[in-house]
């Protein structure tokens, strides 16, 4: 009988694009669904990005781009990660890719060798995990519940490393929960790091503008780090340019060279009008971005709000990104007479069927007594959703 690879068998499909086509599914039926189930921010890309998208359509930027990205990007991001992060890399440190996503992967691939274990604080972002199994890595899964505001602490990690351990893939402002590591937490989890020798750090930077206390830290800036950091950002939620697949790593030359040549292999350089409108979104006014935050900002307290007043919810305050990441292990056990929840993923799909919100969750981010909810929607949609989430959760006895 045909059969797909074992290498596919081992993964398991995005939980959160699956809400996500659910939602969708309902919606061309005519349900009137809120979907805060996906992470991608709701304004439209800022029109001096999109005018230099068109210019470089009209300048026949339409053939292969150099597998690294286009020199006039890679200049812009060393300035961009000198300017605002402190971070001095030289070109040849940089590699853009087709989204984050893809750097993430390729620093995976790169590194990680079968039988490698690498480190995923939980709750993690969905693809992290798979993406190590891809690799024919093991993820080791540590717990940093809502107790601790969902962040590993420096004893957790020294407990996590053994031998075998290659990497730590860390997400700060964070997917699923919108935690920020301070300063302080960061550098002691680079203490931890250096006892190491063979061991480094994936820093996924992607949410750094999406911050509601003092400002984005990277795990870089500490002596010795540099050289066991890769540094993952992109353009997708800073600047509204999901679609547009513009990511990049910063990273020790040896490392940027041989992702580049696994990029070489299987996509070759991200697309080259993309390249020109990231390139003006790192060098035009930055002023759309804090825009963005501050619209961000409003919907966070917002929702936070609404969220406390559910009675058997339980919500921390998230410092970035936009999503809440709500406890809602009270309701497991409970029915409306039709429906029993059971897990996280029985309760998202409840809210989805009887509430008509789509959310996700929490075992598909190593958290079963949590769901995530994204907040990239307007206030509208998220005063009307916490209305339509109270009345259904009220009918669980």
């Amino acid at each position: 009988m045909a059969q797909l690879s074992d290498r596919l068998q081992r993964l398991a499909p995005s939980a959160t694009l699956a809400m996500s086509q659910k939602s969708s599914e309902m919606k061309a039926q005519g349900i009137d669904v809120i979907n805060l189930s996906v992470g991608e921010p709701d304004f439209n890309t800022p029109d001096h990005i999109k005018a230099a998208a068109k210019k470089a359509i009209d300048d026949n930027y339409s053939r292969y781009s150099p597998v690294p990205g286009y020199p006039d990007l890679r200049k812009a991001i060393v300035d961009k990660l000198k300017n605002e992060n402190g971070l001095e890399y030289g070109m040849n440190e940089i590699l853009v890719s087709n989204g984050a996503k893809q750097s993430v992967c390729n620093t995976v691939m790169a590194l990680v060798n079968d039988g490698d274990e690498v480190i995923i604080p939980a709750p993690y972002w969905v693809s992290y995990p798979q993406m190590v199994k891809l690799a024919g890595g093991v993820p080791v899964i540590v717990n940093a519940g809502f107790e601790q505001n969902f962040k590993m602490t420096p004893e957790q990690l020294e407990a996590a490393i053994t031998p075998k351990t290659r990497l730590l893939i860390l997400c700060s402002p964070s997917n699923p929960t919108g935690s920020v590591y301070s300063k302080a937490e960061l550098e002691g989890l680079a203490e931890v790091i250096k006892k190491h020798e063979d061991m480094f750090v994936l820093a996924d930077e992607i949410y750094e503008h999406i911050i509601y206390t003092g400002r984005h830290e990277s795990i870089a800036q500490f002596d010795g780090m540099k050289e066991r950091t890769i540094v993952v950002n992109g353009v997708s939620k800073a600047y509204a340019m999901t679609g547009w697949r513009i990511g990049f790593i910063a990273a020790p030359e040896w490392i940027v060279k041989g992702c580049n040549k696994l990029q070489g292999q299987y996509t070759s350089g991200p697309c080259s009008v993309s390249q020109k409108a990231a390139e003006a979104a790192y060098t035009s006014s930055q002023a759309c971005v804090e825009e963005m935050r501050q619209a961000f900002h409003r919907r966070r307290d917002l929702i936070v709000k609404l969220t406390s007043e559910i009675p058997g919810l339980e919500v921390n305050v998230p410092e970035g990104a936009f999503y809440v990441f709500p406890k809602c292990s009270s309701f497991f056990g409970k029915s409306d007479g039709e429906t029993t929840i059971s897990s996280s993923t029985d309760f998202a799909l409840y809210l989805l069927e009887k509430g008509h919100v789509a959310t996700v969750g929490g075992d598909a981010f190593g958290d079963p007594d949590c769901f995530r909810m994204s907040y990239a929607t307007s206030e509208d949609n998220i005063v009307e959703a916490m209305k339509r989430i109270k009345e259904a959760l009220a009918k669980l006895k």
